[in-house]
């Protein structure tokens, strides 16, 4: 039995793709700090902070909290959207230390908050900073990271209660997915897939397989078109649909 659920595991591994040997100068944080007032996905369980111990009553300071799996940055997890998919208890370790580059659609953003990028903006970026090699991450810095502090901005609700902002399109995650066979997708909105889209395409798409989903990233603008490498912090929850996370990026 023992046996049978270690070869399933390391079936559904995520290979690392970068050497072993890591040298870097610089490392940013791209987790937002986790607060009672961060935005929240709507129904979703509120964060909340309770003192059980006080150092003056009982010489040590301590904290219970609660939140959801998928609130603030988070990490989502094929059982999420599959319900043969594996839990966040089972990615290994090496499959949380990956490669990344960064597409800018700021502009685009700005100008259509629906805005989902394309297979076009894909190439675009390819001809100035090369092609995307299989095993990376490809984080999508839309500037949304810049509202995360007014959570009605973040949500961006119209006056139907319908959510408005950017993400991948079906087609280019396809294409990242068959043609660059990458790691996963990671994002400083709420989501991989845009506000409008309540079918969850990307991240049905990308976690048919244990790949990688990162929400509400921050500091995208402080990251590299390409050079950094992601090291993502989990809470290893027994069936998990995902994990708050810290992730650090150095390059």
């Amino acid at each position: 039995m023992i046996i049978a659920v270690a070869q399933r595991v390391r079936n559904v591994t995520i290979q690392p793709q970068q050497p072993n040997n890591i040298t870097y100068s610089r490392v940013i944080h791209l987790s937002h700090i986790i607060d009672t007032g961060i935005p929240q996905w709507p129904g979703d369980p509120p964060v909340k902070f309770t003192t059980v111990a006080e150092l003056q009553d009982d010489g040590y300071y301590l904290r219970r909290f609660s939140m959801g799996e998928h609130s603030a940055t988070h990490i989502n997890t094929p059982n999420s959207f599959h319900g043969d998919g594996i839990s966040i208890d089972e990615y290994s370790a090496q499959s949380l230390v990956v490669p990344a580059v960064v597409i800018d659609i700021c502009k685009q953003a700005t100008e259509n908050p629906d805005y989902l990028l394309t297979v076009a903006d894909i190439l675009t970026w390819e001809a100035e900073f090369g092609t995307i090699k299989p095993g990376y991450i490809v984080l999508l810095y839309t500037g949304w990271q810049h509202k995360w502090l007014d959570k009605n901005a973040f949500l961006n609700q119209d006056a139907d209660g319908n959510i408005h902002f950017p993400g991948f399109s079906g087609k280019a995650t396809e294409f990242l997915i068959t043609e660059r066979k990458i790691a996963g997708v990671g994002i400083d909105t709420h989501g991989v897939d845009s506000g409008q889209d309540n079918n969850f395409t990307t991240n049905s798409l990308i976690l048919a397989k244990p790949r990688i989903v990162l929400e509400n990233l921050t500091n995208l603008d402080q990251l590299p078109p390409q050079g950094a490498t992601l090291v993502i912090g989990i809470l290893r929850l027994r069936g998990g649909s995902g994990s708050p996370a810290a992730v650090m990026a150095f390059f």
